[in-house]
């Protein structure tokens, strides 16, 4: 099978090249100065065994490709916001022997939330989610690290909306070959669930920095209380704390990497590159949306949302609100829902 990762940012650049580093066949999708970055110099994956680097095939866009092999897999890493972007454009892309990749490909969404598988199976027939649990950075054109020991990262695969079949498990196999620890799952909505709620966070952290002080900690529990009531709510199951702790142990381990300081999460290091974007709307706002169509209040999750759109839209810089401010405004939103 040839891996095709339309997102070769932090989480897919890892994967694709964990990938190729264990002989499969790769080939990255980047845009801009990532692009010119990969295509010039290669992929450079820094990891605890130290910095890697891959020459890989890199496209911007499936023209570049030709015609997509039928074993090809398809591996949607884009942030949430730019997926309707890039399954417009590599689904009509024409498979060999006939037929498009949105009719015969296996697509894999490896993104934070629930939504990109959503919106992905409205175009492909065959949608794989993927729960991404890979504390990964990019912040600079070409680079990639992953601090994760003694795997890179461990990834929950099943059918969307529920199931497994031989490709999964095909999949999984090289992942696991790969640095990944990869369970086939036919719940695996349940795992990225309770993913979400841990995601929540990425937007405190994007907007006060890292979320180590008591203050900021208390107001995060706060937050996830509310996604948890809202899940309840909707009677959306997910996978606990400590199933989650069990599964993970120590295998994940974060270790000093040379030259690349993990600053933030993925909402972090958007708007330390200054996207303009930002994947709130995805996940607290996923929160909030479940709020409101099960009458249960999210005031900490919308401001959330709110504050992270803002930074993101008017470039303003990652972690530069202090705690104490929020913290008051957090408080008012919660007096202005009684």
């Amino acid at each position: 099978m040839r891996y095709v990762i339309i997102g070769a940012g932090a989480v897919g650049g890892v994967i694709g090249g964990r990938l190729a580093g264990s002989g499969h066949e790769v080939v990255l999708v980047a845009r801009g100065a990532h692009f010119e970055a990969l295509r010039d110099h290669g992929l450079r994956l820094r990891v605890p065994e130290g910095e890697l680097t891959h020459r890989l095939p890199v496209v911007d866009g499936p023209a570049a490709l030709g015609e997509l092999h039928p074993d090809d897999v398809l591996v949607l890493a884009v942030k949430t916001q730019d997926s309707v972007a890039a399954l417009q454009t590599w689904g009509p892309a024409p498979v060999a022997g006939g037929g498009t990749a949105a009719e015969r490909l296996p697509l894999f969404c490896a993104q934070n939330g629930v939504e990109g598988q959503r919106i992905a199976l409205r175009l492909f027939r065959r949608v794989y989610g993927v729960c991404v649990w890979l504390p990964s950075t990019y912040v600079e054109p070409g680079v990639v690290s992953a601090a994760g020991s003694p795997l890179t990262g461990i990834l929950h695969l099943g059918r969307h909306p529920h199931g497994t079949d031989e490709t999964a498990r095909l999949v999984a196999a090289d992942l696991e070959k790969s640095h990944f620890e990869a369970p086939v799952v036919p719940d695996v909505a349940r795992w990225q669930y309770a993913k979400l709620l841990s995601n929540l966070g990425n937007a405190l952290e994007a907007v006060t920095g890292p979320v180590s002080d008591e203050d900021a900690l208390a107001l995060f529990r706060r937050v996830r209380a509310e996604g948890e009531a809202v899940l309840d709510a909707a009677g959306i199951a997910y996978a606990s704390t400590e199933e989650q702790q069990a599964v993970r142990g120590d295998k994940v381990t974060l270790v000093p990497l040379d030259g690349a300081p993990r600053g933030g999460g993925s909402s972090w290091q958007s708007l330390t590159r200054g996207t303009g974007t930002i994947e709130a709307d995805y996940l607290n706002g996923e929160i909030a949306l479940l709020g409101r169509l099960h009458g249960v209040p999210t005031p900490l999750n919308e401001l959330l949302q709110h504050l992270a759109d803002t930074f993101a839209r008017e470039r303003r810089a990652a972690g530069s609100m202090p705690v104490a401010e929020l913290m008051r405004l957090a408080d008012g939103a919660v007096v202005n829902t009684r």
